[in-house]
């Protein structure tokens, strides 16, 4: 469906199927001489008004933003879960390693395969904490995310 209205008088609405084309314009045209014969036209179009002249009205549809959001709420959710997955299948190991790290702090001395195995750690520490940092931010954006699902879901015989 495609929509057309008048510089002249905004008001008025031409509602045509298809998509804007001059075929579409054509019928909207055709729509409005009959508006213009029944004497419905609030305003006097001046000589030479044609299919080109209409204006398309471009309309952002309430139910496809409501859609947009829940299905944007979804995503949100969706990588909330799998940060969560993440953050506890590296917290175990990132843990034990976070207390070996405490080793090169104390007067005590250490081998070189332990700091090499604690090099080797650093990274699983790294992808741990930056998954953490992740799962935290997502999860203050999945509340707001869980408020438009509880509030699509609400039953409209309850409010």
């Amino acid at each position: 469906m495609v929509q057309y209205t008048l510089a002249q008088s905004p008001e008025i609405i031409l509602t045509v199927p298809g998509k804007d084309s001059a075929k579409a314009r054509d019928k909207a045209m055709d729509q409005l001489m009959e508006l213009m014969d029944a004497g419905k036209l609030p305003t006097e179009l001046e000589e030479g008004f044609g299919p080109q002249q209409l204006i398309e009205v471009k309309e952002a549809v309430d139910t496809s933003s409501g859609e947009d959001a829940i299905t944007q709420a979804v995503q949100v959710l969706s990588n909330l879960a799998t940060l969560k997955l993440k953050v506890q299948e590296s917290r175990t190991e990132a843990l034990e390693i976070r207390k070996a790290v405490d080793i090169l702090f104390s007067d005590q001395s250490v081998t070189e395969e332990e700091i090499t195995r604690l090099k080797e750690g650093f990274k699983v520490l790294k992808n741990f904490a930056q998954a953490n940092l992740r799962y935290l931010d997502a999860r203050t954006k999945a509340e707001q995310a869980r408020q438009v699902l509880d509030q699509a879901l609400k039953s409209p015989d309850k409010e």
